[in-house]
């Protein structure tokens, strides 16, 4: 979600900055160490951003002051885990604020803890503990991608319900106001993403094999008492 540019008070807006802050500056770290050690992932690199900034600037009106989208943050988060998705959708959201007005440079904090840090965390923690509990590759694809939409759009819903409770019913009312009004075009667009992160896993699994079986795509469980990762065929 973007919360429009000048729609939160300037606490709240300083208030996420500062929260969002140490996780792009540990994911800046996390990018870093990537590129130096595989020069050869930044290509794949790129695509993540690339798919993020795509689907991210596909917005329908929702909420006032605010818009549904996909977000495109499961990808990336799989690839190359939620610390290196922290600075790709910090980087997609200021852009997308400066050429698109999408979103804002007041709100930028904001929109970073919602799209570039939960949703990839969120995403992330699904496909995981799937991919432990013996899930296919491709169902664990489409949950996270599905979740990491999801839970963006709660976050918000949390953002706006903060700043602006209502008038009877305070924080409690204005969050099912702002999430049920969400859910309306949130839910389609979350499962849409799903489908289409599936599509580009697959892809990427003809071509990339190599590349995602040394990030760890395929890995299902740890070996008992040895503490390395049994690499697992996709299914």
């Amino acid at each position: 979600m973007h919360i429009a540019e000048g729609f939160l008070p300037p606490e709240h807006a300083i208030a996420w900055g500062v929260a969002s802050a140490p996780f792009v500056v540990h994911g800046v770290r996390s990018l870093t160490r990537e590129v130096k050690e595989h020069p050869e992932s930044t290509l794949l690199l790129g695509a993540s951003g690339a798919f993020t900034f795509v689907l991210s600037a596909l917005k329908l009106p929702s909420v006032t002051g605010s818009c549904s989208h996909p977000t495109g943050t499961g990808l990336g988060a799989i690839l190359f885990r939620p610390p290196v998705m922290a600075v790709l959708g910090t980087i997609t959201l200021l852009f997308q604020a400066l050429l698109l007005a999408h979103g804002g440079l007041t709100t930028l904090g904001a929109n970073v803890f919602s799209m570039a840090v939960v949703g990839p965390w969120a995403g992330y923690a699904v496909f995981r503990l799937l991919r432990r509990c013996g899930a296919a590759l491709m169902a664990a694809v489409f949950s996270a991608a599905f979740v990491a939409d999801l839970s963006t759009y709660c976050v918000t819903s949390v953002q706006l319900a903060l700043a602006f409770p209502d008038p009877g019913s305070g924080f409690l009312g204005a969050l099912g106001t702002f999430g049920s009004v969400f859910a309306l075009t949130q839910i389609p667009l979350a499962v849409s993403e799903g489908l289409l992160t599936v599509l580009v896993m697959r892809l990427l699994v003809r071509s990339s094999k190599g590349e995602l079986t040394r990030l760890g795509v395929f890995l299902t469980r740890r070996a008992n008492g040895a503490g390395t990762a049994a690499g697992a065929v996709a299914r």
